[in-house]
């Protein structure tokens, strides 16, 4: 169990602390079930009527709620972004891997940087580069020259194909696939003739991908994921996109091949992105988005039809197909009205 005193939380979340700095705390809990020897916080302004009550150690919030609150008190300039530097601080997930484990595969010709940890049978073929740091989880596949950078680590069953990069401070997710092969194939006569995947994918520092998450190597260039970007799970990025700085991108999106996705983007989950278009820097796509054009200009951007009873839903959809036919009827009707006023 980690402890940290309430002088060592003003330091690591640059608050101004009111109260005792010696009390500890233990771990984060929500406001309404935080007891002593607890650190919560205040991100919602509608929450504030119960502070007063609140029986954590300590509640971090903004200036203006300081008043409200009745034990110690760490004012921060974000509340949400104070909560996510403490619990890091106060982490205890265990570490995938503990040295090199005896049943570990590893050719010869392995670079290892120092204090590396490989878990049981996991295999890292010739050629590969490991950072300092580096931990690969048990059950891991490591292919042919592939490079991981310092400090990134592997949960287990992890499969990072041949000469794939993946960069600094990465965190990859259990089942996870980084460098198959993308969707490539020519039709001859009915006949699937594939193409060989013949880039690679070349993955930035300080990504998080998550679970059971598809990275598709690139046909002839990489594919490419930027330095910041967040992956939930279960998605799929194609051969040869390109995903931009600082991207956050939710679960169980699908992202068609050789789209590029700028800067600070925010996908929502269950979106649907086509292949061949790019998406501007700042563009915020809410879930279940179908996104079929480019989108050239930063925003918010939605698409869908939200859920109905049944019943109302089968007639909106009998309408839609019938949209073709009601938009002709219209158009002749504005010309009918046109050639009146005409007369």
């Amino acid at each position: 169990m980690t402890t940290l005193s309430l002088a060592e939380l003003a330091t690591i979340t640059g608050g101004e602390l009111h109260g005792d700095a010696t009390a500890v705390v233990t771990m984060v809990a929500p406001m309404d079930s935080a007891q002593e020897g607890h650190v919560t916080f205040l991100s919602n302004p509608k929450y504030a009527k119960h502070l007063a009550e609140c029986k954590a150690t300590v509640v971090m919030v903004k200036e203006a709620q300081r008043e409200l609150c009745s034990g110690n008190v760490l004012v921060v300039e974000d509340p949400y972004v104070a909560f996510a530097k403490v619990a890091q601080a106060l982490d205890t997930t265990p570490s995938p891997a503990q040295s090199i484990a005896a049943s570990a595969v590893i050719a010869d010709d392995v670079t290892l940087g120092d204090n590396v940890s490989v878990g049981a049978n996991a295999v890292i073929e010739s050629g590969v580069t490991l950072g300092d740091n580096v931990v690969i989880g048990a059950g891991c596949f490591i292919g042919k020259n592939a490079k991981i950078g310092h400090n990134t680590k592997l949960w287990s069953n992890v499969s990072i194909y041949h000469e794939v990069s993946l960069g600094s401070d990465c965190l990859v997710q259990a089942n996870t696939v980084i460098g198959s092969d993308g969707f490539g194939y020519a039709n001859e006569k009915g006949e699937w003739i594939k193409i060989p995947q013949l880039g690679s994918v070349c993955i930035g520092n300080r990504v998080e991908i998550g679970s059971c998450t598809t990275i598709d190597r690139g046909a002839l260039d990489d594919t490419v994921i930027e330095d910041n970007v967040i992956l939930d799970n279960q998605i799929q990025i194609a051969h040869n996109v390109h995903i931009g700085y600082g991207t956050a991108m939710a679960g169980g999106t699908i992202v068609a091949g050789s789209t590029k996705i700028g800067k600070y983007c925010i996908i929502g989950g269950g979106t649907v992105i086509n292949g061949h278009i790019e998406i501007a820097d700042g563009v915020t796509i809410t879930g279940m988005g179908m996104v079929m054009r480019a989108i050239e200009e930063k925003g918010m951007y939605s698409s869908g039809i939200p859920l109905q009873p049944n019943k109302e839903w089968r007639k909106t959809a009998a309408r839609v197909h019938r949209i073709d036919d009601m938009n002709k009827r219209l158009k002749a009707l504005e010309k009918q009205l046109e050639n009146k006023q005409q007369d």
